[in-house]
């Protein structure tokens, strides 16, 4: 639709409009538009985001979550939270 994720350049464009994100938004985004449909707890995200198991407090990812909806704006939908399991990227006729 109108969000297009180009990996190779490692850029976003939404509505046409180019966003500029941080290196881990733009890997957090990449990640869950893999696993379309599938919820990836905070454990998992840290793991493969951020390339290690964190011991500390996992509410980075949620940081993170926020500030990519914000970027994102009319398409923040996109990204799903599933309450007590973790995120998702979600297409619907919605968003």
């Amino acid at each position: 639709g109108s969000t297009v994720l180009d990996a190779e350049e490692r850029s976003v464009y939404v509505a046409g409009q180019e966003i500029a994100l941080t290196v881990r938004e733009f890997d957090l985004l990449y990640k869950l538009a893999q696993n379309e449909h599938i919820v990836l707890s905070r454990d998992k995200l840290l793991e493969t985001v951020w390339g290690y198991r964190y011991c500390g407090d996992a509410r980075t990812v949620d940081t993170h979550i926020k500030s990519l909806r914000e970027h994102i704006g009319p398409y923040r939908k996109l990204i799903q939270t599933v309450w007590g399991v973790g995120d998702k990227f979600e297409k619907t006729e919605e968003n």
